[in-house]
């Protein structure tokens, strides 16, 4: 059955939901909320990665997360979203047992601990990926690129590998579904695949009708959850989402077994 990870972002600035789970306090009831809703991994994360996204020091992304990922470890498993080995090493201890990793660099932060790792594509970094970006092939370039990290993180001795096309981190809307509809060629790797669709601008500018604007995060609802359940029926091993209820709901429907359903 396709996992559902859960979206925690402790930040004042991510995309969607920046600000709302910035207190600690609010940040564990969310995400004990998203475990009592069905979440099989609850994403914690304390640097935005929106486009345009400026650095959060070290301590400060230690300072965001901490309390979070011990709170949250008891009771789910818990994923750790950042870009630095210090961050990745101290919610390791704190009770994080998988590194979803955008720069696709800790794969020796895992082997070390013996923790899964998620490489991720993402072309430039957050503050500039959106600037134009280009790809004379964005699935072959994409898997090209997969394909390497884990090779790189399977000699060093990584047993957990999910791949990540990076859906919206450093691609146009055109690439982004390419990525979703040649998903094929990324489960061909041979890895989980994550696919991260939730809530992002894409679905904006497809929901909204022709010459209007980008329906906003709040109306995104239903392309969310159809991407998911495109990704489910296409081999994703995992969709990471911040509307945990309706897509365990959806996820639960797709991947049915009649027999046992009808008994």
């Amino acid at each position: 059955m396709t996992l559902v990870m859960g979206v925690l972002n402790v930040t004042p600035d991510s995309f969607s939901d920046g600000g709302k789970w910035f207190d600690h306090d609010a940040a564990i009831a969310r995400g004990l909320e998203m475990v009592a809703q069905g979440a099989d991994v609850v994403d914690v994360g304390g640097e935005s990665t929106r486009p345009g996204a400026g650095p959060v020091s070290e301590a400060e992304e230690r300072r965001r997360i901490l309390p979070a990922v011990a709170a949250l470890a008891p009771a789910v498993r818990v994923s750790v979203d950042t870009r630095k080995a210090s961050v990745a090493e101290a919610a390791i201890e704190a009770g994080a047992t998988l590194i979803n990793d955008v720069s696709s660099t800790l794969w020796p932060v895992a082997a070390r601990a013996r923790v899964g790792w998620i490489a991720m594509h993402m072309l430039g970094e957050p503050r500039t990926m959106q600037d134009a970006p280009h790809y004379d092939d964005v699935v072959t370039e994409v898997c090209d690129f997969l394909a390497e990290r884990v090779r790189a993180a399977e000699a060093g001795g990584v047993e957990e590998i999910w791949v990540d096309p990076g859906i919206g981190f450093g691609k146009t809307m055109n690439h982004n579904l390419q990525l979703l509809h040649h998903l094929d060629r990324l489960v061909a790797l041979g890895r989980p695949v994550l696919v991260a669709t939730s809530r992002k601008a894409f679905i904006g500018r497809l929901a909204a009708g022709p010459g209007e604007p980008p329906a906003p995060i709040e109306e995104r609802l239903a392309g969310s959850l159809a991407t998911a359940v495109w990704a489910v029926a296409h081999g994703a091993a995992t969709v990471r989402v911040h509307d945990v209820a309706e897509t365990v709901q959806a996820v639960r429907l797709m991947t049915l077994d009649p027999e046992t359903a009808a008994a």
